[in-house]
């Protein structure tokens, strides 16, 4: 029910999710298993997915009350606070999701799922749903890429919308801390920190027997939007390898850029090519980032 300074961001847990969704043909979760979360200022799960779908978006996860509440930020979350990034709410999510990446062939949402980041959450505040309803909740994050203190601010007619906004708008800012600055972090860290790959990987080696049983057929609308889907995610891998590498052969890439955080704090963030290993870690006054690029694995599944 709508409460005193807002309407309630979700009513039934999940029902919205499940009508928009098939099954039998996708691979993502039902979300049939009952879920308790955290209460209080306790830490739980969040994650970010990387959805190339008709659009490139991230999706902005956090766990409450059972479910993934969830919004859609079309740019990604951005480290710089004086950048506004769009987020705009979707239905709820089961938490089993948090861990889903794949291809999602057909239907609502098809295209291709990356887990762009994950780690866990902290209120700001004491009573969640009271800042939901209020329109302004702020929280700390403790992910692989996304660290420190952000907020989500509802707003009304930002971006063109008129004033019978149905609150769906918000905005995720990043607060002023040790964890901002300047990097563009959707571009220095694009790969998943589940399986280490782009999307070109995770379309080749995810779930293939789906991928092969329920493929669209070329000649119709989502057989052709699925083609451009799959074009989009080699032009992007292509636009990060800049030069063509031996069969095998892993990029080595080591770059350090430079960040302005708050104050006179400064982050150095290195790219390397340590797999997986993108969690910023804070380390003699300096908080460092590392991104792997993509390599390739011996069959056995243990990294040279």
């Amino acid at each position: 029910m709508p409460g005193p300074r807002g309407p309630a961001l979700h009513t039934v847990p999940l029902n919205e999710y499940k009508r928009k969704r098939n099954f039998s043909e996708s691979p993502e979760p039902a979300g049939d298993r009952p879920h308790r979360s955290p209460a209080g200022r306790t830490p739980r799960f969040f994650c970010v997915q990387k959805h190339l779908a008709s659009h490139l978006h991230y999706d902005f996860r956090l766990e409450h009350n059972g479910v993934l509440l969830s919004w859609a930020v079309p740019k990604g979350p951005s480290l710089d606070p004086g950048t506004k990034r769009l987020a705009m709410h979707v239905e709820d999510h089961p938490v089993e999701y948090g861990e889903f990446e794949g291809v999602i062939p057909s239907g609502y949402g098809a295209g291709i799922v990356m887990l762009w980041d994950r780690g866990t959450w902290t209120p700001e505040v004491d009573d969640v749903d009271a800042a939901l309803r209020k329109g302004d909740l702020k929280i700390t994050l403790n992910g692989y890429k996304l660290k420190g203190s952000w907020v989500l601010v509802r707003t009304r007619g930002w971006g063109g919308r008129s004033s019978g906004d149905d609150g769906r708008s918000w905005l995720l800012i990043k607060h002023r801390d040790e964890w901002a600055g300047d990097v563009d972090i959707v571009e220095f860290a694009p790969d998943s920190v589940k399986s280490g790959g782009d999307f070109a990987d995770i379309l080749a080696q995810d779930r293939p027997e789906i991928w092969e049983s329920h493929r669209p057929a070329q000649s119709g609308e989502a057989g052709q939007m699925f083609e451009r889907i799959v074009r989009r995610a080699l032009e992007m891998r292509q636009a990060a390898t800049p030069a063509q590498k031996p069969s095998g052969a892993p990029a080595r890439r080591s770059t350090t850029r430079t960040a302005a955080g708050s104050g006179a704090a400064r982050k150095t963030i290195r790219k390397t090519t340590a797999a997986t290993s993108r969690q910023p870690r804070k380390t003699g006054g300096r908080a460092t980032t590392s991104k792997a690029a993509p390599r390739s694995r011996p069959a056995s599944g243990k990294r040279k």
